[in-house]
């Protein structure tokens, strides 16, 4: 970041997914650790670039009129694996992200037909498609493959 600019600290991962960066919300343990993981092994074994950016704690900054996510300094490198600590992880020190999927838990699932136009959020100044997925759904990596299928379509 160019001095003068002030991240936005969330909680979230960011990963890239080929060229499509992703930001992945939810509460503490809703799997966001977990479905990087998946997310970032199922684009490998389907011969594409995946990695992790930032694990829990991420920094984004408007640049230019995109928005670059950058891991905590304090955890860059390293991915959460409950149950067994922290452990080491490839990843980049920056992209662009795309779109935000927010997992949503059981006792508050998303909404079976959610509206048909794309719902936006705004993060630092800039509107995001967002989708709400259910953090427990099977079908999960699948429905993130077709949401990347749509910015490739692009």
């Amino acid at each position: 970041m160019t001095s003068g600019e002030t991240p936005e600290m969330i909680h979230a991962n960011a990963l890239m997914l080929g060229e499509t960066g992703l930001l992945l919300r939810g509460a503490s343990g809703s799997g966001k650790s977990a479905l990087t993981l998946r997310l970032t092994s199922w684009a490998s074994s389907h011969g594409r670039f995946a990695r992790l950016i930032g694990d829990d704690r991420v920094a984004l900054v408007n640049r230019n009129g995109r928005l670059i996510a950058r891991p905590h300094p304090a955890i860059s490198g390293a991915i959460e694996l409950r149950g067994l600590g922290i452990a080491p992880m490839p990843f980049e020190p920056a992209g662009v992200i795309r779109f935000v999927v927010d997992l949503a838990l059981e006792d508050n699932p998303p909404p079976r037909y959610p509206p048909a136009e794309v719902q936006l959020d705004r993060i630092c100044g800039l509107s995001l498609p967002r989708w709400v997925l259910d953090a427990g759904d099977v079908t999960i990596i699948e429905k993130i493959s077709h949401i990347l299928q749509l910015f490739e379509a692009k």
